[in-house]
């Protein structure tokens, strides 16, 4: 954050404050890390605080310390919106456009509260009085931590905190193998391990906890991919039909995209998965090297992320879907096969 900024938000909080904390849709590990990590510590600074998060989220992140305290804004609404009128300030975690909230995007566009954003994806909207954005750190919790210790209170992270910044490291860095993870964040890393975070615990609650449905659900997708060698290219597709069949559960296919990247020669994985109740494909985009996901996202499925990790949407019926993704193939072979 830079120092213009830095002081603002210090003056900001030099006296107790009415808080929301606000992660995006479907908020996965560091989502949900970070926004209980700045949860605790505002609550242990004196400030009165509240995370509404737009829906729920998985089973496997509800160990977090403090997730019982997360407001649901799809069963909870008017406590949600009561603490979103009624906030000073307003932290948005883990994304940087009001859009990637869903249907609390008109509450949030007609807020009096001041916005801080804390972020690390590609090209900002400016809704943010005060943003904090850093495409080049590894994950929001990342920043999080980095922001604490701006503010003077590096002393302040207590061990239910280091697990939650721990949890959404690790989650959004594929556990430490990602290009983002810097010599840095294992130094964030250690020093979270010293303040009290659990790895080998952690690692255990978010994968190893998995039900036999999700399993099966792995080898229904595994048995769908499609390999597109001239492109250096794989995809997934899960029906409707088939996420029913195996009982599918918020955050069942999390990483299924990164198995089409453990593929000798392939670049680029993807995995579109049928949402039948919002009428879309969710679209998960995934590469390695130079090829940037987010562009494809964002030029071609109303999407966006980071250079090698982003999302999207289609509107349209499955083989509509794939045979507009295939036909672009041909504009990027060359960038594929590089």
């Amino acid at each position: 954050m830079n120092l213009e900024h830095l002081n603002e938000l210090k003056k900001l909080l030099s006296s107790p404050k009415k808080i929301a904390i606000i992660p995006h849709k479907n908020p996965d590990g560091d989502a949900i890390g970070s926004t209980l990590a700045l949860w605790h510590y505002l609550v242990n600074t004196g400030h009165t605080a509240s995370i509404v998060a737009p829906n729920d989220y998985p089973k496997f992140l509800k160990w977090m310390p403090g997730s019982d305290q997360i407001l649901n804004f799809e069963k909870e609404n008017s406590q949600s919106k009561s603490c979103i009128n009624n906030a000073d300030i307003i932290f948005t975690l883990d994304f940087n456009h009001l859009g990637r909230v869903g249907q609390m995007s008109e509450i949030l566009e007609s807020a009096k509260a001041t916005f801080v954003m804390v972020d690390h994806h590609q090209e900002p909207s400016d809704y943010a009085k005060i943003m904090y954005s850093d495409v080049k750190m590894s994950s929001t919790c990342e920043m999080v931590y980095v922001l604490i210790n701006q503010l003077g209170d590096e002393n302040s992270i207590t061990p239910e905190m280091a697990n939650c910044i721990y949890t959404g490291i690790m989650t959004d860095t594929g556990s430490f193998k990602f290009a983002a993870t810097t010599s840095n964040t294992h130094r964030v890393i250690a020093d979270l391990m010293d303040k009290g975070a659990e790895g080998t615990e952690i690692h255990h609650r978010i994968y190893d906890t998995n039900s036999p449905s999700r399993l099966h659900l792995l080898g229904c997708a595994l048995k769908n991919m499609v390999i597109l060698e001239d492109y250096s290219t794989a995809y997934i597709t899960l029906s409707q039909d088939e996420l029913d069949t195996y009982n599918y559960q918020k955050g069942d296919t999390e990483g299924f995209v990164n198995y089409g990247l453990t593929l000798d020669g392939i670049k680029f994985a993807v995995i579109f998965i049928e949402n039948k109740e919002e009428g879309i494909f969710k679209i998960s985009f995934r590469s390695v090297g130079e090829f940037s996901v987010n562009d494809f996202a964002r030029k071609h499925f109303h999407g966006g992320g980071h250079t090698n990790a982003a999302g999207g949407k289609s509107d349209d019926n499955k083989e509509e879907t794939i045979a507009y993704f295939t036909s672009l193939l041909p504009l990027y072979k060359n960038q594929l096969q590089s």
